[in-house]
């Protein structure tokens, strides 16, 4: 497969797709000028999501933005695992010729940032997580069988959400394991953020969202309070009243804001 560059006026810069294993990744490249900005996803989302931010950062910022495996505008294929997605993000980082960028990831996307950044030292310059990253998941089988069932519920409806940007192309097992997968990796967090030496700014909101309970989410967001105190390279910049699923379209000024002070603490002699 070949990368196959595409004309949308509407986004500028570099538009096409990456092939990656038995797949190709739809990504857009602003071509901005100062600091690179990858955005990450949440487990079942297109990119479409980060609008708001990007817009609000403005256009002097390199923003790198794509689909994951069956995601929008991506294609299919036969390995949805998380390690397929940090092979997806070297790829674009290595296909885009990307240097010291800042990783914005929300849910899903933030674990796969800190994750990455632990595996590939001295290539990320900072990383921005949105409601997640922190050192607590859904495990045991009860917790797996609760996510099934779930899934399963929803499994008439999984088209009609992938059309909207909130699921994926995959069927409701798949979607059931990926949730699984991801919440194992979270719960056995703490390692990897004990090892981040490069900074990293948390933005969490306060409410509860669909598929979990309101203590649920409060535990989640209060495990990373403990680590925080043993990597001083971790800091909360903002806590927010919207919920997880909200959180990027009602406060985007937030974390373009966030954004905005990383990319300054880190390039502390360029204005954003």
């Amino acid at each position: 497969m070949q990368n196959s560059k595409l004309n949308d006026k509407s986004i500028g810069g570099w538009t096409g797709f990456i092939p990656v294993d038995d797949t190709e990744l739809f990504i857009t490249d602003s071509g901005g000028t100062k600091q690179t900005i990858i955005y990450l996803n949440g487990s079942y989302a297109d990119h479409g999501h980060w609008k708001k931010v990007v817009k609000e950062l403005g256009s002097d910022y390199r923003h790198i933005l794509y689909d994951e495996r069956a995601r929008g505008k991506s294609r299919k294929s036969k390995d949805y695992s998380f390690d397929a997605c940090l092979r997806d993000l070297s790829a674009i980082i290595r296909d885009r010729q990307i240097e010291k960028p800042i990783l914005v990831g929300w849910s899903y996307g933030t674990i796969l940032a800190v994750n990455w950044v632990r595996n590939n030292p001295d290539i990320a310059s900072g990383i921005l997580a949105i409601d997640s990253a922190v050192p607590y998941g859904l495990t045991g089988e009860d917790a797996k069988q609760r996510i099934y069932k779930l899934f399963n519920k929803l499994k008439w409806f999984i088209p009609i959400f992938s059309f909207f940007g909130l699921a994926a192309r995959m069927s409701a097992k798949q979607h059931a394991e990926i949730n699984i997968e991801i919440n194992e990796i979270s719960a056995n967090l703490e390692p990897v953020l004990l090892d981040m030496q490069i900074p990293v700014r948390y933005v969490l909101a306060t409410g509860a969202s669909r598929g979990g309970e309101e203590q649920e989410f409060t535990a989640m967001r209060e495990s990373i309070e403990p680590v925080l105190i043993k990597n001083r390279n971790l800091k909360v910049s903002a806590k927010v009243p919207s919920n997880h699923e909200s959180i990027l379209s009602k406060d985007f000024k937030t974390i373009a804001n966030s954004i905005n002070a990383l990319a300054i603490e880190i390039n502390p002699g360029l204005k954003f």
